[in-house]
């Protein structure tokens, strides 16, 4: 349930918070939110301030410096070089405070998702996630929201200040202009207590990365890729050739069905590149890819709400009548998956080929 509507016109300030990244940059995601609080800003009259929080400000906020922000804040130092959810709130509630933000945009990442609800609690604001639009009507901003497991699409509102919204991946363009050099103003944060000591990073699965947001295909592989062929037999290893070797000639994002990772629990053969970080769907991610192939899908409902953003979708299934068929493929090859691939793999083989001489 959303608070009272209440009038934004008096509204006269809007941060857009966002995580250095290691290179020193501002990732996609940042600077896609870094065009939506620039609409924003635009829309409402207001001032757009910019908070840069990572161990060093100045790069990202040169790359930034005529994106018409009144001021550019930074927390910089070595304890924020990394995710950590006490130093990273901290630094967040001290550049929403110096900024007087009634607003505050931040990318929807796994590092804003753990600490900026703590941020905003301790700002005495309110927070939103996963937000894919803003609106302004009649002086007050909208945001809007899916909601998978209802299936549908709803427009909120709050009167709390401040208000941060963290924005899907996808929704805007990434900023793009020139850059500069900036002047930045460095935010003092109070000493944090933390327990917590960075190590390093692993990767959340062994192996080849292939997790690729800004790739331009998404390839899901569904369950029946490990089911009985027409032979009668399991090909499993096969399968994760097939799917390996078509990642390694395309540079695709990797996604999977729920009922195939779920296989990993049931005792059954799986395919080892997958994991529940692959998943897509009602209650997997919502990647936003140019295009996608689902391979050995169903197609059914809670698979393809995933789908919602991917631009052009294609399937391969053996079934004429699965989901896929019923208008929510823009083509469906009506095939065996293996066939099909082995033949796509061979062409880009050749084409790979051709190419290097």
């Amino acid at each position: 349930m959303t608070e009272p509507v209440g009038n934004d016109s008096a509204m006269k300030k809007i941060l857009l918070l966002a995580f250095v990244e290691e290179n020193g940059a501002l990732g996609k995601p940042a600077l896609e939110a870094l065009s939506g609080a620039c609409e924003l800003a635009q829309a409402f009259g207001a001032a757009l301030n910019v908070g840069l929080i990572g161990e060093f400000a100045q790069k990202a906020a040169d790359s930034i410096a005529s994106c018409g922000a009144n001021q550019i804040l930074a927390v910089q130092g070595p304890e924020f070089a990394s995710a950590r959810c006490a130093t990273d709130s901290a630094a967040a509630v001290a550049l929403i405070r110096a900024a007087e933000a009634d607003f505050v945009l931040a990318p929807q990442t796994t590092r804003s998702a753990r600490c900026m609800p703590g941020a905003a609690f301790r700002a005495k604001g309110r927070i939103d996630t996963r937000v894919t639009g803003l609106r302004v009507a009649e002086g007050t901003l909208l945001i809007q929201r899916w909601y998978y497991r209802q299936r549908m699409v709803a427009e909120l509102t709050r009167s709390q200040r401040p208000w941060v919204v963290l924005l899907e991946a996808g929704v805007f363009n990434p900023w793009s202009e020139g850059g500069g050099h900036a002047e930045v103003s460095i935010v003092p944060v109070e000493p944090v207590e933390t327990r917590t000591r960075i190590a390093g990073i692993e990767p959340a699965s062994a192996g080849t990365q292939t997790i690729r947001p800004d790739a331009d295909l998404l390839f899901v592989a569904g369950a029946g890729w490990t089911k009985k062929q027409t032979d009668g037999e399991v090909h499993v290893e096969e399968a994760e050739n097939l799917i390996r070797s078509f990642l390694d000639l395309t540079h695709a994002s990797l996604g999977s069905s729920k009922s195939l990772v779920d296989q990993s629990g049931e005792g059954q053969k799986v395919i080892s590149l997958l994991t529940h970080m692959h998943q897509v769907g009602q209650t997997g991610s919502t990647p936003r890819h140019p295009k996608g192939l689902a391979t050995c899908c169903h197609g059914e409902e809670p698979h393809v709400v995933g789908w919602r953003f991917i631009n052009e979708r294609r399937a391969v299934n053996l079934d004429p009548n699965c989901g896929w068929a019923r208008g929510k493929a823009d083509v469906l090859y009506v095939a065996d998956a293996f066939a099909v691939m082995g033949k796509v793999i061979e062409l880009l083989g050749k084409d790979a080929g051709q190419a290097a001489v």
